[in-house]
């Protein structure tokens, strides 16, 4: 069986998969795989970017999402055409001389995956370059075109090392999706410790940042900035410790849904 993989480290945002597969698809019919996808209102492959953070302490992350060609794949059940089918490589499609756009199966997609096309009256998606891949090509459009390797294509079985242990988009649903993400950032918590005093940066403080009785250490650099990256959700306490002045701790850092800074800590002079 085919799978994607996707390694989010190593994207940089250049929107090369998302534009190969616009190129590759729009205007283009590729049938009996897929007819035209409209030049406008479907990415059968997009980029999502995730920004955390306020300014200055701002990090990005991009992430390629298309259709997961699930193993219980909730389109396919939904069919009542028989439209939607999933090839022996695992690929799934919907054939377009089948499909009659009764949506049944966009509206069964966790994803968001499935599009209707209003000028044809059909329902459609991203289909693996199944026909590249019959006609000899190697690579669906958006793995050939990533300039950083971030996206591969292969069988199951010669991407296990990167399966095992990696995450997929709603595993709650039990569809068993078949697209694979490692690397994605976790939240973070980060700041800069200064001597409003002096007016100079604090460097080699010792921070400590606390949840549910586990501590992280880390130690200011030389513009006084801490990091704290690859953080689950939660609540955070931190502490900060630098020789002369008192301890500085703040309690209740929110970071449920998102990374935190916390601006410019300034320290106390010891008395």
């Amino acid at each position: 069986m085919k799978v994607f993989t996707v390694d989010v480290s190593k994207c940089n945002g250049c929107y090369n998969c998302q534009l190969a597969c616009k190129d590759e698809h729009s205007g283009n019919d590729w049938s009996p795989y897929a007819k035209p996808q409209p030049e406008t209102g479907q990415f059968w492959l997009r980029v999502r970017d995730f920004p955390q953070g306020t300014v200055p302490k701002v990090r990005i992350h991009y992430v390629a999402e298309m259709c997961n060609h699930c193993a219980n794949a909730a389109c396919l059940a939904a069919c009542p055409n028989g439209a939607v089918y999933r090839r022996e490589d695992g690929l799934v499609l919907i054939d377009p001389a089948k499909c009659v756009g009764c949506g049944a199966c966009a509206v069964a997609c966790p994803y968001d995956a499935v599009f209707y096309n209003e000028e044809l009256k059909i329902c459609q998606k991203c289909t693996g370059c199944a026909h590249l891949l019959d006609n000899g090509f190697a690579l669906p459009r958006c793995v050939d075109a990533c300039p950083t390797e971030a996206i591969s294509f292969a069988e199951e079985s010669e991407l296990s090392g990167f399966i095992v242990g990696a995450d997929v988009r709603l595993p709650e649903t039990g569809l068993r999706p078949r697209v694979y993400y490692r690397n994605i950032p976790g939240y973070f918590v980060a700041g800069t410790v200064y001597d409003p005093v002096e007016k100079e940066v604090a460097t080699g403080a010792a921070v400590r940042l606390t949840n549910g009785g586990k501590t992280l250490h880390a130690v200011t650099d030389e513009y006084g900035d801490f990091w704290f990256n690859d953080l689950r959700p939660g609540r955070y306490e931190l502490i900060v410790e630098a020789a002369g002045f008192e301890y500085l701790a703040i309690d209740g850092i929110d970071a449920s849904s998102g990374s935190v800074n916390l601006g410019d800590l300034a320290l106390r002079k010891k008395q």
